[in-house]
C-alpha cells in the first residue's frame, strides 16, 4: 500500500488519466474537485496492489455512463445529490458483504477520480489498476469480457431519482443499452456500480499498475503546465508512445446522439508536418485516427492531443483553431487478443479493416 497525501500528487493523477482518457474519460476539473473533496475529509488516499487483499473481500466498479457534451443538461429536478454513494450501499445489501477495495472502470480525468474518491469516502483503499487501461465509450470495454466473468449484479442510480438493480442481463448488448438508456432518460448520465470481483477473477481482469502509471506520467504533464511548455519527449518515454501529430485544429464537427458525443476532428498540419494532415473519429474518444488518409492508429491503441502549454485537451473541450500535438501509446496487450479485438477492434465500431499495432503502422510511413 501507498498512500497520496499531497495536493501535488493528486494533481498529477488527474492529468495523467486525463492523459490516457484519450479525449474521454469526463472533465477532469471535476475530477480534480472530486478527489480535493476527499482528501480534506481524509487526508490521504490509499492505493493498493490486489495481492494485499483477502480471498474473503470483493472488489466493485463504479462509473458513469453518459454524455460528456458541453451541453448535456438533466431532464428533471435533481433528487438525489450522492447517487455513488447510495449505490455501493445498495450493492453492498445485495451482495450481503462489505465491499473491501474498488477498482476503477477505465482511466479519465473524471471517471478515474470518481472511483478514487468513492473508495477514499468510505475508508476503503482503491486497486492500483484498472479494467481498461485507457478510456472507452461502451461497456463492451471492459477486461471482464475477454474472461467471461459478469457485470452483474449491478445497481444503476440517476441524480433524477430512477435506482434500478439488473440482477443479470441477457447480453452486454442488453446491458450497456439499459445503461444507456437510463443516461438519455436523465439527460446527462446514470451512475453505475457493477462487477463484484473476487480476488481470483481481479487477478485476470485488472490491469495492474495503471494508477501509478497515470501518476508518473502526470508529473510530467504537471511540470509541463508550470513551466507552460509541453515536455513532449519526456511524455513519450514515459509512456513509450510516438508523437504522431502537430497542426492546428480546422474543423471540428460533433453531436450529441443516443448518449455519445460522435464526432470528427480535422487538423492541417505544422513544422514538421506542413503539407500534412490528420483526422480523429470520436465516439466520445478518440477511436480511429488517419494521417494523410491512411490509418495510423487503431483501436484498441490511443491518442491524445496536448496543447503547448502542456494541457491534455478533452473532446468536449476541442476548439477549431487550437494548436496541438498528437500524441499515441500502444494499448494493453489484453486488448490486443483475439477476443479483446473482438471488443474493441476497427471492426467492432464498423470500420472493415483488420486491426495493425500502431508500432508497425508508424514504421511503415
Amino acid at each position: 500500500m501507498y498512500s497520496l497525501t499531497s495536493f501535488e500528487e493528486i494533481e498529477a493523477l488527474v492529468y495523467g488519466a486525463t492523459f490516457f482518457g484519450t479525449g474521454g474519460g469526463g472533465d477532469p476539473v471535476r475530477g480534480l474537485n472530486l478527489l480535493l473533496k476527499s482528501f480534506k475529509m481524509k487526508k490521504k488516499i490509499d492505493v493498493i496492489d490486489i495481492e494485499e487483499l483477502s480471498e474473503e473481500e470483493i472488489i466493485v466498479c463504479p462509473y458513469y455512463v453518459g454524455t460528456i457534451a458541453p451541453t448535456a443538461k438533466t431532464r428533471k429536478a435533481i433528487k438525489i445529490e450522492n447517487p455513488i454513494g447510495l449505490a455501493i450501499k445498495k450493492m453492498e445489501n445485495v451482495l450481503g458483504k462489505k465491499v473491501g477495495a474498488i477498482v476503477a472502470s477505465e482511466l479519465g480525468g473524471s471517471n478515474t477520480a470518481v472511483a478514487i474518491s468513492i473508495a477514499t469516502e468510505i475508508g476503503i483503499p482503491i486497486i492500483d489498476g484498472d479494467l481498461l487501461g485507457r478510456a472507452a465509450p461502451e461497456l463492451h470495454q471492459c477486461t471482464v469480457h475477454i474472461f467471461e466473468i459478469p457485470m452483474y449484479p449491478s445497481i444503476l442510480v440517476t441524480e433524477t431519482g430512477n435506482i434500478v438493480m439488473v440482477e443479470k442481463y441477457a447480453d452486454i448488448d442488453d446491458y450497456e443499452s439499459i445503461a444507456r438508456y437510463l443516461s438519455v432518460l436523465a439527460g446527462r448520465f446514470v451512475v453505475v456500480v457493477d462487477t463484484p470481483l473476487n480476488k481470483e477473477n481481479g487477478r485476470k481482469a485488472i490491469i495492474k499498475g495503471t494508477i501509478s502509471k497515470c501518476i508518473e506520467v502526470g508529473k510530467i504533464i504537471k511540470e509541463s503546465k508550470e513551466k507552460k511548455k509541453a515536455l513532449i519527449g519526456d511524455i513519450i518515454k514515459a509512456t513509450n508512445g510516438w508523437e504522431i501529430f502537430e497542426g492546428v485544429i480546422k474543423k471540428y464537427d460533433w453531436k450529441d446522439e443516443g448518449g455519445f458525443l460522435y464526432g470528427e476532428v480535422f487538423l492541417e498540419g505544422i513544422n514538421k508536418w506542413k503539407n500534412h494532415n490528420l483526422k480523429s473519429w470520436i465516439k466520445n474518444e478518440h477511436i480511429m485516427v488517419w494521417r494523410d488518409n491512411k490509418p495510423i492508429v487503431m483501436p484498441p491503441d490511443l491518442m491524445s492531443f496536448i496543447l503547448d502549454d502542456g494541457t491534455v485537451v478533452t473532446n468536449s473541450d476541442l476548439k477549431e483553431g487550437m494548436k496541438v500535438h498528437a500524441i499515441a501509446v500502444k494499448s494493453p496487450e489484453i486488448w490486443r487478443t483475439k477476443k479483446g479485438l473482438e471488443l474493441f477492434g476497427p471492426r467492432h465500431f464498423g470500420f472493415d479493416i483488420d486491426y495493425v499495432p500502431i508500432e508497425k503502422l508508424i514504421s511503415e510511413t
